[in-house]
Order: structure tokens, then sequence, then C-alpha cells
């Protein structure tokens, strides 16, 4: 009987954290549609800018990934379009957990 009691809050938990992860990428999407980033950018292959996997795989194991992206996402970092030198466009939101959430996002990916 605590086996069945243990084995169903543990599905309980599993089962709310896929919905938790469900509306986190959601919430990301959406503050990539606002800021305009899906114009560059593609979830799974390249556009002007890279995709968003390939940005992951790029950071992945790194300890300051998060760091990394938060600031390139927050700043306006020169970077190279077709051999031509431009400024990456900040997000347009100030809003910490937003940019959190969208920069955890792209590196779950």
């Amino acid at each position: 009987m605590k086996l069945l009691t243990t084995l169903t809050v543990a599905f309980g938990l599993m089962t709310v954290s896929a919905a938790g992860i469900a509306a986190d990428a959601d919430a990301a999407q959406a503050t990539l549609k606002t800021n305009g980033c899906n114009k560059c950018h593609a979830v799974d292959k390249k556009k002007t800018g890279p995709a968003f996997k390939e940005v992951a795989k790029k950071y992945k194991g790194k300890g300051d990934a998060e760091t990394t992206l938060t600031k390139h996402v927050t700043t306006t970092p020169t970077i190279e379009v077709d051999g031509q030198k431009e400024e990456h466009k900040p997000l347009k939101t100030k809003d910490a957990g937003e940019i959190k959430n969208l920069v955890q996002w792209v590196l779950s990916l």
C-alpha cells in the first residue's frame, strides 16, 4: 500500500512538471514572436541567424551558458549577417522572469 501511494504521488508530480514545462515553452515562444526573433531564427533550421537548437548545442555543458545567452538577448552585441556587421536587437521586455524563461527554454532544446 505504501508503494502504491508513493508511485501515485510520484506520477502526480511528473504530470505537474510536464504541464509546467509546456507553459514555459508557450511563454517562451510568445516572447520570441512579440520580439520578432522568428524573423531571423527558427527552432530547428538556420535562417539569417542560427537555429535555437544549434544555440543550445553550442552552450551545452557550459556553466556560464545562461549568463552568456541572457547578456546576448538583452544587450546589442555586434553580429555578422551575410558578411555585414550589425547590432543584434535586444529583447523589448525588461521582465527578468520572462527573459530567464526564454533563455532556459532555448538551452533546453
